[in-house]
C-alpha cells in the first residue's frame, strides 16, 4: 500500500512537505559522504588488505624446496635422475597453489647453500626439508576446506614419496 498523503478530491498520491525534506536531506548527506569514501574513511575492507590465503605458506615452501633441489643438482649433476623430478613436482605444486589462491607465484629467492661435495649430507638435508614439508602439508590438509583438501593432500603424499626417494 502506498504511503504519503492523498488529496481528498481525486485520491491521487501526494507528497508531504516532511517527506520532501527528508529526501532532500538524504541526497545532501549522500553528496557530502561520497567524496569521503575515496579517503578510506568508510572503507569496508573489500580492497587489497585481505588476510593472506592459508595456502600461501605451502606455496612458498614448495618454491623453496624446488630451489633447494635445483641448488643441490647444480652442486652435484650426478643426482639429476633423483632430484630433477622432485624439483619439477615442487614447481608444479607452487604453480597450482598460485592458481588456487589467485596470487601469482613469486619468483624463488636465492638458492640455499648446499653442503659442498658430500652427497650423503646433501641428501640427508633434502630428506629433512621434505619431511618438514610433508608434516606442514599434512597438518594443513586436515584444516583445509573440502575443495582444497584434495590438492593439499596430494602435495603431502608427494612429499612423503620424496622422502623415500631421497634415501
Amino acid at each position: 500500500m502506498a504511503r504519503g498523503r492523498t488529496t481528498p478530491h481525486d485520491r491521487a498520491l501526494g507528497h508531504s512537505r516532511r517527506n520532501l525534506l527528508r529526501a532532500g536531506a538524504l541526497l545532501a548527506l549522500g553528496g557530502a559522504v561520497a567524496p569521503l569514501t575515496g579517503c578510506d574513511l568508510l572503507d569496508r575492507g573489500d580492497g587489497q588488505d585481505q588476510a593472506p590465503d592459508p595456502l600461501e605458506p605451502l606455496a612458498a615452501q614448495a618454491r623453496e624446496l624446488a630451489a633447494r633441489h635445483r641448488a643441490a643438482l647444480a652442486a652435484d649433476p650426478g643426482l639429476a635422475q633423483v632430484l630433477t623430478p622432485i624439483a619439477d613436482a615442487h614447481e608444479a605444486h607452487a604453480a597450482e597453489l598460485a592458481k588456487l589462491t589467485g596470487r601469482p607465484a613469486a619468483s624463488p629467492g636465492p638458492s640455499p647453500a648446499t653442503t659442498g661435495g658430500d652427497r650423503a649430507a646433501v641428501l640427508a638435508a633434502l630428506r629433512e626439508a621434505e619431511q618438514g614439508g610433508r608434516e606442514a602439508a599434512a597438518k594443513l590438509c586436515a584444516e583445509a576446506p573440502a575443495d582444497r583438501a584434495a590438492l593439499v593432500g596430494s602435495i603431502a603424499a608427494a612429499r612423503a614419496t620424496h622422502v623415500e626417494a631421497l634415501k
